[in-house]
């Protein structure tokens, strides 16, 4: 069989995007569950389309620590169906998407004698609840074997710890994969097309509008549901809806935000994560290896204004810096900061709730459905974005907004890349390149350009790959989603983008927004002050 990509031609999505069609489902968001609803419909036979007013995982969804994660404090709130569930999913994310999303080991050091003991059995629960599903034990460690697997970890005062084992992923990369495995079955998904408003028909949700970004272009979709999974935002349409039909609503937000600092790999050697359980403020701490740099964090913090870029507070940063001088012996200081990144969870909160203790806020997903018929879903993670996929199909299943088809579709279902059988899989930890790929990178190696490396690993071919498949538009897109170079050294990245906007010019004829990006990637090295 011939390895081939679906184009991802701008004029040929918004030529369909015109036709008259009565899709079965229209989702508004991009995200990781805009995205995993879409595939699992159209997996499953439906016709889908589905509108993001701007990139891909542009939000949230890009945001993430990047831990495909059971859920290890959910255990300490006792919540352990959410463990459980988180547990499977994780299995099915690692085998669907093998190029992507890989087992990863941690280190919890211990600084306290009954730590290593207290930890290690809930760890040992976690393992349990795994069962099969688990991707390696719980050890207990000695002094030496810490050190040796943390080698920058805080020599003084360590009695030893406890190894346990998690995933990581790309989930920039993941949500694209998501939406061209969905596109492989037939779905119509359109980055920068803002859904503008909702179509009601006698008091029911008919279909939606939108508009082209680009072009200004404004477009009529009809449906036989509407699944609002605008992440943070999703209160927006809920109100449309409320207003339409004289029903207000009240807000089921509270956004979270949480912040990530970039530092070199010399700052944490080896494969090995670190982990933090509990804080001087009792938050958990990460120090995660990823694609060759060190991710720090992160925070928790109520915020209520919802900008796409939102700033890092001065506490978050000093709280990130000052946690990690507790735990590493040569510690990293503001200037060694490579980016700095924020995502807004949107957590969801009991009505009466005020939503300023976001910590206790509960992490699982919801799904709603008004008296009109919009579907909203919202709350939960990466890691069980399949799960949530099929509750919200099963949501309009019981309220007869589509006809119920069995659930599973997607359980066993491989991700654009991810039939790489045999083929090495070098872990995330390492810098990215080719193998970032899978499957698909003879694909990528064929196009003009991929002996030429841009830097950081992006080849001129990976951008040209990015336009013609990828539904890249902008240097941003390219720098920050399809590489992650925003994310992993900001002032590297800022130095690609006029090799990268001159190739997008070549390949899509659009203005690229090479200084739009410029601007944006200042904002990832400016630390609050």
């Amino acid at each position: 069989m011939t390895l081939q990509a679906l184009p991802t031609r701008r004029e040929d999505l918004i030529a369909r995007l015109a036709q008259p069609n009565h899709y079965d489902l229209a989702i508004i968001g991009g995200g990781a569950t805009g995205l995993g609803v879409a595939l699992d419909a159209a997996a499953r036979g439906f016709s889908v389309v589905l509108v993001e007013s701007h990139d891909f995982a542009k939000g949230t969804s890009s945001r993430a620590t990047k831990l495909v994660h059971g859920g290890v404090r959910y255990l300490a709130q006792g919540n352990i169906a959410l463990v459980r569930e988180a547990l499977h999913e994780r299995t099915t994310l690692l085998h669907n998407a093998p190029h992507l999303a890989q087992p990863l080991p941690f280190v919890m050091p211990s600084y306290k004698l009954w730590e290593t003991p207290f930890y290690g059995v809930g760890l040992k629960m976690y393992d349990a609840l795994a069962g099969k599903a688990g991707l390696g034990a719980t050890e207990f460690l000695g002094r030496d074997a810490t050190l040796k697997l943390l080698p920058n970890a805080q020599p003084h005062g360590l009695k030893g710890g406890v190894k346990y084992w998690d995933g990581q992923f790309d989930d920039a990369r993941l949500a694209l994969a998501l939406a061209r495995t969905a596109a492989t079955r037939g779905a119509l998904l359109v980055n920068y097309c803002a859904a503008t408003g909702l179509v009601h028909d006698g008091g029911k949700v008919t279909g939606l509008t939108c508009e082209d970004r680009e072009t200004g272009r404004s477009f009529r979709i009809q449906a036989r549901c509407v699944v609002n999974a605008a992440g943070v935002w999703v209160d927006e349409f809920r109100q449309k809806d409320g207003e339409a039909v004289g029903r207000p609503v009240k807000p089921m937000v509270a956004p979270s935000q949480g912040v990530h600092l970039v530092v070199d790999r010399e700052f944490l050697p080896g494969d090995h994560a670190l982990m933090v359980p509990k804080t001087a403020d009792g938050r958990v701490l990460f120090g995660v290896p990823w694609l060759g740099k060190v991710i720090l964090g992160t925070t928790d913090t109520p915020r209520h204004d919802l900008g796409r870029e939102p700033d890092a507070f001065r506490d978050e940063v000093a709280f990130i810096l000052g946690e990690s001088a507790r735990y590493l012996y040569r510690v990293p200081r503001p200037e060694d900061v490579k980016s700095i990144w924020v995502g807004l969870r949107p957590l969801v909160k009991p009505p009466d709730d005020d939503g300023d203790n976001t910590k206790g806020l509960s992490r699982e997903h919801t799904v709603l459905v008004s008296r009109s018929g919009l579907v909203t879903v919202t709350g939960g993670k990466w890691t069980t974005y399949r799960a949530m996929a099929e509750d919200v199909l099963d949501k309009c299943f019981d309220k007869k907004l589509l006809e119920a088809t069995p659930a599973g579709v997607t359980t066993d279902l491989r991700l654009v890349g991810g039939d790489d059988a045999g083929l090495v899989r070098p872990p995330l930890c390492n810098p990215p390149g080719g193998h970032s790929y899978g499957s698909e990178r003879p694909l990528v190696e064929q196009l003009p350009g991929a002996a030429r490396e841009l830097g950081g690993g992006l080849t001129e071919a990976m951008v040209r790959f990015a336009a013609r498949h990828e539904y890249a538009r902008t240097v941003e897109d390219v720098l920050a989603r399809r590489s992650r170079l925003l994310f992993l050294d900001a002032r590297l990245a800022t130095t690609l983008g006029p090799d990268v906007a001159r190739l997008l010019q070549e390949e899509t004829g659009q203005d690229p927004q090479a200084d739009a990006f410029s601007a944006l990637a200042q904002h990832y090295v400016r630390l609050p002050v």
